[in-house]
């Protein structure tokens, strides 16, 4: 009978969750200041573009480890949801880097910043020679695997292996979709809800269905729109779709000469640009059970790992699955 009651006590709070945040909902600043991370956060002060920005960053696991991984964020969140993935990583003996790019998470988000992958792999690769770490996996999850990409045509000498975990940029999305002036991202993003948030991920990432670790990740994005900062952290998330529809990684696979593991949830829609195609376009984007298998035939050494009927965020949908792909790839030696 307790068990039951308790059951029923979960259930219940679990539904409520969502109203009940919205209601007292905590504010951050465009910085998250008061949004703990699951590990010690540091700070980079990096010079760019005429701007001494702050890059922060988390550094776990001994400094003289032999095995040494770097996970790059998407572009819905930042570095706090690698919490599992490093937990376990840490269990390995690896040194663990997760990074907030510029414009993301606790990391600057300037007035203006001419955003492109190229420069955000510049600027990680920065962070990474302040710390005297001349070799390391990179990982990359969505957008953050168009950044590792692009890192790894730059500079494939520091790349041991390159894991993409359902990259965007699998396709040109500029050759499809019309072109779209920052202003219309921007309105966007003013006119973002946590309700329309949660709406397109439960959607578009699971399938329709909904959980507390879910929501869990929706919280600092609460706490911006709840904040004064808002106008600016839309700001610099619009910015950061510009390099998404400009810059075709696509012709950077075949520039690669790391060993390459594609983590793929097949269900994954994933499509920038769907809302807005040129005219007389038929193609569907974001087929991931095609495009993975497209992508592996274009990176010359490379492994595709295919998790059937999971899809953009593999990692949370099914953990065990995502984890045992996972493992593949990192203990390839």
């Amino acid at each position: 009978m307790k068990k039951l009651l308790l059951i029923l006590i979960s259930a219940f709070a679990l539904v409520l969750t969502p109203q009940v945040s919205a209601q007292n909902p905590v504010k951050y600043n465009k910085e998250l200041d008061g949004f703990d991370y699951p590990f010690p956060v540091k700070t980079f002060q990096l010079s760019s573009q005429k701007q001494t920005l702050k890059m922060r960053y988390m550094d776990i696991g001994a400094a003289e480890a032999e095995k040494v991984i770097v996970l790059l964020h998407g572009k819905n969140f930042s570095s706090y949801y690698w919490e599992a993935v490093a937990n376990d990583l840490l269990k390995r003996n690896y040194r663990v880097i997760m990074l907030d790019q510029i414009g993301f998470g606790k990391s600057s988000k300037p007035d203006y910043y001419q955003y492109s992958f190229a420069q955000l792999a510049l600027n990680t690769k920065t962070l990474l020679d302040s710390l005297h770490i001349s070799k390391y996996d990179l990982v990359g999850h969505s957008m953050g695997g168009m950044v590792a990409v692009t890192f790894a045509a730059n500079y494939s000498k520091v790349v041991n292996k390159l894991i993409l975990i359902n990259p965007i940029g699998l396709e040109d999305y500029g050759k499809y979709a019309e072109f779209k002036d920052v202003n219309f991202f921007y309105k966007n993003e003013l006119a973002k809800t946590l309700d329309k948030a949660r709406n397109y991920q439960k959607k578009n990432y699971y399938d329709g269905k909904w959980s507390s670790e879910y929501e869990k990740l929706l919280v600092p994005l609460q706490g911006m729109l709840a904040g004064d900062d808002w106008p600016v952290i839309a700001w610099n998330n619009a910015l950061t779709y510009g390099p998404i529809f400009a810059e075709n990684i696509v012709d950077k696979f075949s520039q690669i000469k790391n060993k390459t593991f594609l983590i793929i949830g097949t269900r994954d829609k994933t499509g920038p640009g769907r809302g807005w195609l040129k005219e007389g376009v038929t193609r569907k984007l974001g087929e991931y059970q095609k495009l993975g298998k497209h992508t592996q035939s274009m990176i010359t050494d490379s492994v595709l790992l295919e998790l059937d009927g999971l899809g953009h965020m593999p990692q949370y949908e099914d953990y065990d699955a995502f984890i045992k792909a996972f493992h593949q790839a990192i203990d390839y030696r």
